[in-house]
């Protein structure tokens, strides 16, 4: 039995935290003695400590799942999702980064993808990823003895040392871009999903005023599979879609398969499973009335969760099981695909508005998470990090050299509404601090005027959709938002931001294709052309602007 276990350094919260901590600090204290309690009763009578499954997918509102009245309004429905909901924690204050590869990197660090220096859309190609020095959900349970896995959606870069099986996961196949890449093929430009000639231009008459043959991204991965320690194989081809709905359906069979094989080595584990849903391309047929997108791909992931909650049951593992499922971030709103919608917050994807940062999410824990539900507190999505380390006895492993921005939530999961230990949130877009949450009031810092203060206050119990901004009546909070924002720079120069790593995209793939090893090295020789070719590659980066309409992720 693995002994629970406490940080001997203290970890390195966000200054926030601190002003929290010294006005409830005793009570805290007390609740996390009771927990403590609870916990180990838990590990006494499954002889491990709890498993943990996060499921995370894209561009979802809140409401659109886990609120049945709400879909009766969209035409669609998925009674699992609603079910898992209702069984457990509903949370309607779950707060994520604003696009698909800050929130993931938020989640898997346990810190603001600013921290990281992954503020940046991936695509092809992107010469960078997450860093080999950031620490890992995955590394740190691996320390204390859980089986790690990781299906789906990684977009955490496309150089060797961002590699999921390089990053703590013991089992992984991932997709090192978004679902945008994979339709890169004939099928995609003669639908007109991207411009002629920029993905294939085999498939039309040669352009003689074309000088330039090479500039196109040929010879990137749609899907890579490898296990820690071991190679690297490329599974599924750009353009592939039948092969990639393929591996996307096996990724729900890869996810059973490996509780089934933990469950028999009596070991706890920690899958990320982060479901792609749909691709560009629509599918032929429509489950559902809206017909969107998004909705199209919910009810077809629907029916696994109901097989998910029925096997863990089976399987005699549910009570020792935490399952979370959620968005990654708002709806894609801005040029993104029908389906894409507002629906209780105002913007989107890319927003610092709370409708491209509230998502849905919600928490089913048969025997430690009460029924029935729904909690108003303020969670982020960086803790379920530092939780998801407290519950596996792993506190000690996360590193304390630096920020973690994530908050121990245990309390909220078990003792429900009212629990929570944070009341803010910092709002990044890419490397642009641009909001502030504080309990129930907003300021947002883009717009204002050097010296002067705007209409920059916003009441969200008054104003969900931050329509109404105040100047004058919201004069009595300036001084609270000022002093917060103060110590979160001052802690941030004191703890600074790290950088993306950068480097040659798809080395060392067991069996690359020709044109991804040709991808795999420079364009041009270095004497054969005057500038500096590996500055180039850096350069790329600071040449992308945040933006709101990058795509489904």
């Amino acid at each position: 039995m693995l002994p629970l276990s406490s940080s001997a350094k203290e970890i390195i919260h966000d200054a926030e935290y601190y002003v929290l901590k010294a006005q409830h600090g005793d009570q805290w204290a007390k609740q996390d003695k009771e927990i403590n309690e609870k916990l180990a009763a838990l590990r006494s009578k499954f002889g491990t400590p709890p498993n943990i499954i996060h499921i995370m997918w894209d561009d979802t509102p809140v409401g659109e799942v886990g609120i049945p009245a709400l879909q009766q309004l969209r035409g669609f429905t998925t009674p699992n999702i609603n079910k898992l909901a209702a069984e457990g924690i509903n949370f309607t204050r779950m707060y994520t980064e604003p696009s698909c590869t800050q929130s993931r990197a938020a989640v898997v660090t346990g810190r603001h993808s600013v921290r990281s220096g992954m503020t940046q859309v991936g695509f092809p190609f992107e010469y960078g990823g997450l860093r080999k020095d950031e620490v890992t959900m995955a590394e740190v349970l691996g320390n204390v003895g859980y089986a790690t896995a990781f299906y789906g959606k990684w977009h955490l870069g496309d150089i060797e040392e961002s590699y999921v099986n390089k990053q703590g996961f013991d089992d992984a196949v991932w997709e090192p871009y978004n679902q945008f890449p994979i339709i890169y093929g004939p099928q995609a430009e003669i639908a007109g999903g991207v411009l002629p000639t920029t993905a294939v231009p085999d498939i039309y008459p040669d352009d003689p005023f074309e000088m330039d043959k090479d500039w196109r991204t040929m010879g990137h991965c749609a899907v890579l599979q490898g296990k820690k320690g071991g190679p690297v194989r490329e599974l599924v081809q750009p353009g592939d879609l039948p092969g990639w709905y393929k591996n996307m359906e096996d990724n729900k069979t890869r996810t059973l398969s490996f509780i089934d094989k933990n469950v028999a080595a009596k070991k706890p584990f920690y899958i990320a499973y982060w479901p792609e849903l749909i691709a560009f391309l629509p599918f032929k047929e429509r489950k559902t009335l809206s017909g969107g997108f998004l909705q199209e791909g919910l009810a077809r992931f629907d029916p696994f969760v109901g097989d998910l909650m029925e096997h863990l049951k089976a399987k005699g593992i549910a009570e020792n099981t935490l399952v979370i499922l959620m968005a990654d971030n708002g709806p894609m709103t801005h040029n993104g695909p029908p389906g894409m919608v507002e629906t209780l917050y105002r913007g989107g994807k890319g927003d610092y508005l709370e409708g491209g940062i509230r998502v849905p999410a919600m928490a089913w824990w048969p025997g430690m998470i009460e029924a029935g539900q729904t909690v108003g507190d303020i969670i982020h999505e960086t803790d379920l990090f530092t939780t998801f380390a407290r519950l596996a006895g792993a506190e000690k492993h996360i590193p304390t050299d630096r920020v973690i921005d994530g908050v121990d939530q245990t309390s909220l999961l078990i003792n429900g509404n009212s629990n929570s230990r944070r009341d803010y949130v910092h709002i990044y877009t890419g490397e642009i601090y641009a909001a502030t949450v504080k309990g129930r009031f907003k300021r947002h810092w883009v717009g204002d005027l050097p010296g002067l203060s705007g209409a920059s206050f916003y009441d969200l119990y008054n104003d969900t959709r931050e329509v109404q901004p105040k100047m004058l009546p919201g004069f009595t909070m300036k001084g609270m938002f000022n002093a917060m924002r103060a110590r979160h720079e001052i802690w941030n120069e004191k703890y600074p931001h790290s950088l993306e790593a950068r480097g040659h995209p798809f080395t060392n793939i067991e069996n690359a294709r020709p044109e991804t090893v040709k991808a795999s090295k420079a364009r041009f020789n270095q004497n054969e052309v005057p500038f500096d070719v590996e500055e180039v590659m850096k350069r790329t980066r600071e040449l992308e602007n945040f933006e709101a309409n990058w795509g489904i992720k």
